[in-house]
């Protein structure tokens, strides 16, 4: 049986919070398989993870920093000290392989040499069941093509690193290696199932055009011929010079871009990052031309309400029982609900009921829908649940 705990820490000291927050994720646990762990940018994470190790010896760790918080039953944790969780998880009759590398000049070469390791530090030649993957908000799908290039398509979860600022301060790791640029793995071998509910809970408006012109993978040029600023302007009504620079981020929160897959079934977010001044947007996630894009709209109570359904639907898909949740947020989500954070924190622990549980802030979401292919997005909920 999969068996977890969570464990938190605010300690001032990162080395301490690494050890106290370790310690009480792995009370009462035998055979822990794996540790899932989350920082802040205001912490040591080198003196984090050395704290964490004392506590957790041989065990594998795996993580990213969270933007602003975690939450855990015990409610949102944050404080001037930064903050550390970790989720333990325990089962007999699972492998877990973790691996992790920054970028070496290109990231699609980069997963693949992840995935080899991470199948070898499983003692495995096959496939996982499913994993885990965090990545720099960057080339997440690039990194995902050169995993699934090694071990074929199997359901993925997890979230982009993340810092309070977007000012790129983020840090991935795991139990041997920390860096900034990169992409770390956790491969899940057993029989228990997963449930993944990947979702922006946006609503679709008429607001739809082609996508004529990008740069790149991620700068997003024009939209039906018109410089895509200009377009986003008329569509909303909001002035372009307040949608220049960093603006364009926050002013987009509760109406961002999404694309659809070839099936309708998952509308999968862009969420506009900057404003340039030739009306171009930097999107964080990748785009095509000559594909549509639809512009969204939510309210802050329908993004709050979002989390309570996407834990509904993740305990319908694991009938016999939940033994741990993962749930990653959008960071850019939890800053359109600001001050409201504890009523989606209330949300997920009456949900949870005694069931462990970690919520991390992060800046690019993973997951797939309808067993279709795994997606990258932004703005989104990927939350899982493992199976007892």
């Amino acid at each position: 049986m999969l068996k977890s705990n969570v464990g938190w820490s605010i300690a001032k000291s990162s080395k301490d919070a690494g050890k106290e927050a370790a310690q009480k994720a792995i009370a009462n646990l035998t055979q822990t398989k794996v540790a899932l762990l989350y920082t802040s940018v205001d912490n040591n994470v080198e003196e984090v993870l050395e704290g964490a190790k004392e506590a957790l010896g041989e065990v594998p760790i795996v993580g990213c920093t969270s933007s602003g918080g975690i939450i855990v039953p015990d409610g949102f944790i944050t404080s001037e000290n930064g903050f550390v969780g970790v989720m333990a998880l325990s089962d007999s009759a699972m492998s877990v392989g973790v691996a992790g590398s920054a970028l070496d000049k290109d990231a699609r070469e980069t997963g693949r040499k992840i995935a080899e390791e991470a199948m070898k530090k499983a003692g495995k030649t096959c496939a996982p069941s499913y994993f885990y993957m965090a990545a720099s908000p960057k080339e997440e799908e690039d990194y995902l093509k050169g995993i699934e290039d090694v071990i074929g398509r199997v359901p993925m979860f997890g979230g982009s690193a993340a810092d309070n600022t977007v000012e790129g301060l983020w840090s991935l790791y795991t139990d041997d290696v920390v860096f900034n640029d990169g992409c770390v793995v956790a491969f899940f071998y057993t029989d228990k199932p997963l449930s993944n509910v990947y979702t922006g809970a946006y609503r679709e408006t008429d607001d739809v055009g082609i996508i004529t012109k990008v740069e790149g993978k991620r700068k997003l040029v024009e939209i039906n011929g018109m410089p895509a600023l200009e377009q986003y302007s008329k569509w909303t009504g909001k002035k372009i010079d307040d949608l220049k620079g960093g603006n364009l981020l926050v002013e987009t929160i509760l109406s961002p871009l999404g694309v659809k897959d070839r099936l309708g079934d998952l509308v999968a977010i862009r969420h506009p990052m900057a404003g340039n001044d030739d009306l171009s947007m930097n999107i964080g996630n990748q785009l095509a031309e000559k594909t549509a894009i639809v512009r969204m709209e939510a309210t802050v109570d329908e993004l709050i309400q979002s989390t309570t359904d996407a834990m509904k639907s993740v305990k319908e898909g694991l009938p016999n029982g939940v033994g741990a949740y993962l749930l990653v947020h959008c960071g850019g989500r939890k800053l359109g609900i600001g001050d409201r954070i504890d009523e989606v924190s209330k949300r997920l622990k009456d949900e949870a009921g005694d069931t462990p549980f970690m919520t991390i802030f992060t800046f690019g979401e993973y997951g797939s829908n309808n067993n279709d292919r795994n997606t990258c997005g932004g703005l989104m909920l990927s939350f899982t649940g493992l199976g007892k």
